[in-house]
Protein backbone atom coordinates (compact mmCIF):
# COMPACT_ATOMS: atom_id res chain seq x y z
CA UNK A 1 0.00 0.00 0.00
CA UNK A 2 1.55 3.33 -0.86
CA UNK A 3 2.02 6.18 1.41
CA UNK A 4 -1.43 8.56 1.82
CA UNK A 5 -0.95 11.99 1.89
CA UNK A 6 -4.44 14.17 1.77
CA UNK A 7 -4.32 17.84 2.23
CA UNK A 8 -8.54 18.59 2.24
CA UNK A 9 -11.61 20.25 3.58
CA UNK A 10 -13.85 17.25 4.00
CA UNK A 11 -13.49 15.45 7.30
CA UNK A 12 -11.89 11.86 8.21
CA UNK A 13 -13.24 8.80 9.51
CA UNK A 14 -10.25 7.36 11.54
CA UNK A 15 -12.07 3.95 11.95
CA UNK A 16 -11.94 3.91 8.13
CA UNK A 17 -8.31 4.88 7.47
CA UNK A 18 -7.37 2.56 10.39
CA UNK A 19 -8.29 -0.52 8.64
CA UNK A 20 -6.73 0.21 5.44
CA UNK A 21 -3.72 0.52 7.77
CA UNK A 22 -4.48 -2.70 9.64
CA UNK A 23 -5.07 -5.40 6.43
CA UNK A 24 -2.03 -3.30 4.08
CA UNK A 25 0.67 -6.10 5.03
CA UNK A 26 1.55 -9.38 6.44
CA UNK A 27 4.30 -7.88 8.22
CA UNK A 28 2.52 -5.04 10.57
CA UNK A 29 2.43 -5.85 14.26
CA UNK A 30 1.97 -2.66 14.92
CA UNK A 31 0.18 0.56 13.70
CA UNK A 32 0.62 4.06 15.68
CA UNK A 33 -1.69 6.91 15.10
CA UNK A 34 -2.39 10.46 16.37
CA UNK A 35 -5.87 12.49 16.05
CA UNK A 36 -5.63 16.40 16.75
CA UNK A 37 -8.48 18.29 17.06
CA UNK A 38 -9.64 22.25 17.62
CA UNK A 39 -9.19 22.96 21.09
CA UNK A 40 -10.40 26.16 22.83
CA UNK A 41 -8.32 28.88 24.62
CA UNK A 42 -8.05 29.36 28.34
CA UNK A 43 -11.37 32.01 28.33
CA UNK A 44 -13.04 29.87 26.34
CA UNK A 45 -14.24 32.55 23.77
CA UNK A 46 -12.77 30.87 20.55
CA UNK A 47 -15.17 29.91 17.68
CA UNK A 48 -13.28 28.26 15.06
CA UNK A 49 -9.81 27.56 13.66
CA UNK A 50 -9.14 28.57 10.24
CA UNK A 51 -6.31 26.59 8.53
CA UNK A 52 -4.92 27.64 4.79
CA UNK A 53 -2.13 25.96 3.03
CA UNK A 54 -0.12 26.60 -0.27
CA UNK A 55 -1.78 23.40 -2.57
CA UNK A 56 1.17 21.62 -3.83
CA UNK A 57 4.03 22.92 -1.49
CA UNK A 58 2.01 21.47 1.51
CA UNK A 59 1.99 18.22 -0.25
CA UNK A 60 5.28 17.83 -1.25
CA UNK A 61 6.65 19.16 1.81
CA UNK A 62 4.98 16.43 3.95
CA UNK A 63 5.88 13.91 1.17
CA UNK A 64 9.54 14.72 2.18
CA UNK A 65 9.20 14.44 5.91
CA UNK A 66 7.37 10.75 5.48
CA UNK A 67 10.82 10.19 3.21
CA UNK A 68 12.68 11.41 6.11
CA UNK A 69 10.74 8.84 8.31
CA UNK A 70 10.66 5.78 6.10
CA UNK A 71 14.57 6.11 5.84
CA UNK A 72 15.17 6.64 9.52
CA UNK A 73 12.50 3.73 10.85
CA UNK A 74 11.84 0.05 9.87
CA UNK A 75 8.48 1.37 8.60
CA UNK A 76 5.64 -0.01 6.24
CA UNK A 77 3.19 2.78 5.40
CA UNK A 78 1.99 5.97 6.43
CA UNK A 79 -0.86 7.89 6.07
CA UNK A 80 -0.73 11.67 6.99
CA UNK A 81 -4.48 13.84 6.61
CA UNK A 82 -4.62 17.19 7.26
CA UNK A 83 -7.78 19.13 6.98
CA UNK A 84 -7.92 22.97 5.85
CA UNK A 85 -10.53 25.59 5.99
CA UNK A 86 -12.71 26.77 8.72
CA UNK A 87 -13.19 23.89 11.64
CA UNK A 88 -15.21 24.17 14.57
CA UNK A 89 -14.10 23.16 17.99
CA UNK A 90 -13.85 19.54 18.60
CA UNK A 91 -13.41 18.94 14.98
CA UNK A 92 -10.65 16.66 13.34
CA UNK A 93 -7.66 18.33 11.94
CA UNK A 94 -5.07 16.18 12.02
CA UNK A 95 -4.60 12.34 11.24
CA UNK A 96 -0.90 10.90 10.93
CA UNK A 97 -1.08 6.64 11.74
CA UNK A 98 2.44 4.40 10.43
CA UNK A 99 2.40 1.05 10.07
CA UNK A 100 5.50 -1.28 10.91
CA UNK A 101 6.47 -4.30 12.18
CA UNK A 102 7.26 -3.03 15.42
CA UNK A 103 5.72 -1.00 17.79
CA UNK A 104 8.80 1.20 18.76
CA UNK A 105 9.27 1.86 15.19
CA UNK A 106 5.48 3.14 14.41
CA UNK A 107 5.36 5.38 17.91
CA UNK A 108 8.98 7.22 16.41
CA UNK A 109 7.88 7.38 12.98
CA UNK A 110 4.03 9.04 14.27
CA UNK A 111 5.73 10.95 16.86
CA UNK A 112 8.20 12.24 14.68
CA UNK A 113 5.75 13.35 11.64
CA UNK A 114 3.55 15.28 13.71
CA UNK A 115 6.07 17.32 15.59
CA UNK A 116 7.61 18.38 11.92
CA UNK A 117 3.58 19.30 10.63
CA UNK A 118 3.04 21.40 13.79
CA UNK A 119 6.56 23.29 13.22
CA UNK A 120 7.57 23.18 9.33
CA UNK A 121 5.08 22.45 7.17
CA UNK A 122 3.39 24.98 5.36
CA UNK A 123 -0.10 25.69 7.56
CA UNK A 124 -1.12 28.66 8.92
CA UNK A 125 -3.93 28.57 11.16
CA UNK A 126 -5.88 31.70 12.44
CA UNK A 127 -7.93 31.50 15.60
CA UNK A 128 -11.28 32.80 14.91
CA UNK A 129 -13.26 34.60 17.65
CA UNK A 130 -16.68 36.05 17.91
CA UNK A 131 -15.38 39.90 17.49
CA UNK A 132 -11.52 39.17 16.22
CA UNK A 133 -9.34 36.54 14.52
CA UNK A 134 -5.25 36.61 15.22
CA UNK A 135 -2.84 34.22 13.49
CA UNK A 136 -0.82 31.87 15.81
CA UNK A 137 2.33 31.86 16.23
CA UNK A 138 4.46 28.80 16.67
CA UNK A 139 5.01 27.67 20.15
CA UNK A 140 8.83 27.41 21.70
CA UNK A 141 7.74 24.31 23.37
CA UNK A 142 6.59 22.79 19.70
CA UNK A 143 10.18 23.72 17.90
CA UNK A 144 11.83 22.81 20.84
CA UNK A 145 10.26 19.10 20.46
CA UNK A 146 10.92 19.05 16.72
CA UNK A 147 15.07 19.92 17.35
CA UNK A 148 15.12 16.58 19.33
CA UNK A 149 14.91 15.15 16.14
CA UNK A 150 18.16 16.30 15.05
CA UNK A 151 20.97 14.07 14.40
Amino acid sequence: MPHLIIVAEADFNPADLLEQLHVASPSVGAVASFVGVVRGVADHSIEALYIEHYPGMTEAEISRIVDQATQRWDIETVQVYHRVGRLALGERIVWVAVSAPHRGDSFAACEFIMDYLKTRATFWKKECFQESERWVEQCQSDLDKASDWQP
